[in-house]
């Protein structure tokens, strides 16, 4: 079984180069899907979930609060049972046995254990401002500074949920097999370079 995990900025791409790479290998591919799988498992609204875990509704919970991660469900909140069970979905992944592309959800940590292939995707500001004002969601217009907060944001929050699940530095350059900068790249002409990279990674890690 071979894991690839994609840990990403906020507008560098991550999401669509994942996704390339998994159609280039075969791989199945994993990121709404966790979130449906968490949603099947609680019986609650997909909506919802994505909500607390993208925008981190927890996030004043204090850094320390991970030791009592093995604490009965009681002494928990509902946004840190979403994240254990977010947790367990992405194991039963690995438990498959498949070959698979997992964005996000600190997979790449989780997942440890199995050598996972991980990569972690950046971009210059202007570019992940530009990509995120192009791909905004419904009616959503941003400007550019409206963007640029966006990201500071979302990533900020991705760095604090690292740090509350798994006591490690989110975007910490020596963590990943490998940093993809994709601010001179259109993300179609990267993946094949990147699923080439993964499969010599696969070759000499057997």
């Amino acid at each position: 079984m071979n894991i690839i995990t994609i840990s990403r900025e906020f507008g560098s791409g991550g999401r669509e180069l994942g996704k390339r790479i998994a159609d280039i290998l075969g791989f199945d591919y994993y990121d709404r899907e966790i979130v449906s799988a968490i949603a099947a498992r609680q019986h609650l609204d997909e909506n919802y979930i994505e909500n607390v875990l993208s925008n981190h509704g927890w996030q004043d919970i204090p850094l320390t609060y991970r030791r009592t991660f093995a604490a009965p469900s009681a002494l928990r909140t509902e946004h840190v049972n979403l994240l254990l069970e977010e947790k367990r979905v992405i194991e039963g992944i690995a438990k498959a046995g498949k070959d698979c592309v997992i964005v996000g959800r600190n997979a790449d940590v989780l997942l440890g254990e199995e050598k996972p292939f991980s990569i972690f995707v950046c971009a210059q500001t202007d570019v992940k401002v530009r990509r995120c004002i192009q791909r905004a969601e419904g009616r959503e217009t941003l400007s550019y500074k409206e963007a640029e907060q966006k990201i500071k944001h979302i990533d900020k929050n991705r760095a604090r949920t690292r740090a509350l699940l798994t006591n490690s530095v989110w975007g910490q350059r020596d963590a990943y097999q490998l940093i993809v900068n994709t601010t001179d790249w259109e993300i179609r002409e990267l993946a094949p370079a990147v699923a080439d990279y993964a499969k010599s990674y696969f070759r000499r890690t057997k």
